[in-house]
């Protein structure tokens, strides 16, 4: 498949980055243990490259039992010890306490709300956001919309959730897509929204507060 056009970060060759964007990236997630799984992941990225976590991420899934949210929420300093002394992850104490003071939080909106995935998509009406760049150079690192959402999560009790990581984490699971017009994923997720009956939004656009 190495001759589809894909967007400019995804082209660089590397397997991971390849089966990442063409298989995750930007595709509409509504699973809530992949839900916390990536928004985990986006906090430890917090100053990585992204490249780093895609490497670690098996390692990750078997340090934080497979992502189960109920055990990590009931991780107590021992564990977090442990995983401090797991060369296959990213071992920054506060990164790991956040993971377990997210689990806590995001149970707490699963009680609210059902489901962690019935709270995280109301920020765009349970629709994506579907733009329409023709360059990667025009995606903006934030917007209002995760702007407002960082503030909720912070309310809420989530740490490591800055604009930025939550505008990340909203192209990872779908919430928005910000495949290049020119990219072979960009019409392929357009027809999955069809089929899905998904109503949608376009061009979200950056905000201007800095």
């Amino acid at each position: 498949m190495s001759e589809l056009n894909r967007c400019g970060w995804a082209s660089i060759g590397d397997p991971l980055y390849l089966s990442y964007h063409d298989h995750e990236w930007g595709t509409p997630l509504h699973d809530d243990r992949r839900l916390f799984e990536l928004l985990t992941l986006e906090g430890a990225q917090a100053g990585l490259s992204w490249k780093t976590i895609l490497s670690k991420r098996e390692n990750f899934r078997k340090a934080f039992d497979g992502f189960n949210v109920k055990r990590i929420a009931a991780y107590d300093q021992k564990k977090i010890e442990s995983l401090m002394e797991d060369a296959g992850i990213i071992r920054n104490r506060l990164k790991i306490k956040s993971a377990v003071k997210n689990a806590n939080a995001f149970l707490r909106v699963v009680e609210e709300y059902g489901s962690f995935d019935n709270f995280i998509w109301k920020f765009t009406g349970n629709k994506p956001i579907v733009n329409s760049w023709s360059s990667t150079k025009e995606v903006p690192a934030r917007t209002e919309i995760s702007d407002e959402m960082s503030r909720e999560l912070v309310r809420r009790g989530f740490s490591f959730v800055g604009s930025t990581i939550c505008y990340a984490y909203m192209q990872a699971t779908g919430i928005v897509n910000d495949h290049t017009t020119d990219c072979f994923r960009y019409g392929e997720l357009a027809s999955g929204y069809q089929s899905r009956n998904y109503q949608y939004r376009t061009n979200e656009l950056p905000t201007d507060k800095h």
